[in-house]
């Protein structure tokens, strides 16, 4: 049975960090996309950012467009984590944050359809 587990949630004031892991067990990471999601009060889940293996060690990542520069995502193997270093947090990425995994490489990796497993979630609030 697949588990993702996700924590290092909790609230900050404007322009500080936090770092998400999300721990998987019964999944291997395989060239299949994990990505983290977030999803705020009142509004849809969004596509935050994704990883997948390429092969003979290089890693594609994507972002969404209102963290680019600021999140950087990552993967430990072999403590089977993926990461999200979150930067110059704004108010705007208040949210829970929830880990997806096993999106096919041709997929929309932002899409909330192309992911088969999920986390339960871990809240991130930012205050100004």
């Amino acid at each position: 049975q697949v588990q993702l587990v996700e924590s290092g949630g909790g609230s900050v004031q404007a322009g500080g960090s936090l770092r998400l892991s999300c721990a998987a067990s019964g999944y291997t990471y395989s060239r299949n996309y994990m990505g983290w999601f977030r999803q705020a009060p009142g509004k849809e889940r969004e596509g935050v950012a994704a990883i997948r293996n390429g092969g003979e060690g290089i890693y594609y990542t994507a972002y969404a467009d209102s963290v680019k520069g600021r999140f950087t995502i990552s993967h430990d193997k072999t403590k089977n984590t993926v990461f999200l270093q979150m930067n110059s947090l704004k108010p705007e990425d208040t949210a829970m944050y929830y880990c997806a995994a096993d999106a096919f490489p041709g997929s929309y990796w932002y899409s909330v359809n192309s992911y088969n497993y999920w986390g339960q979630g871990t809240q991130v609030t930012v205050s100004s």
